[in-house]
């Protein structure tokens, strides 16, 4: 999965460590989601995007792999 969590917490003036602190979660944990080597759980992802007054999917884009296959 994609992700713009860098872009949306850059915009909003935040630094990993002051958002990370904002969501309860370490700063490692926002770094790894901005690396895209972990996604967050739907509560961690759903309370991002209230934080940044956006939905879910302008944070989080499914790649084609990522699609749930029929």
């Amino acid at each position: 999965m994609k992700n713009n969590v860098k872009q949306f917490r850059s915009a909003h003036n935040y630094s990993q460590d002051s958002l990370a602190r904002e969501l309860g979660v370490s700063r490692q944990t926002i770094i790894s989601i901005e690396k895209g080597k972990y996604n967050p759980s739907l509560p961690l992802a759903l309370h991002m995007a209230k934080l940044f007054h956006a939905h879910v999917e302008q944070i989080f884009i499914l790649d084609d792999e990522d699609q749930i296959k029929k």
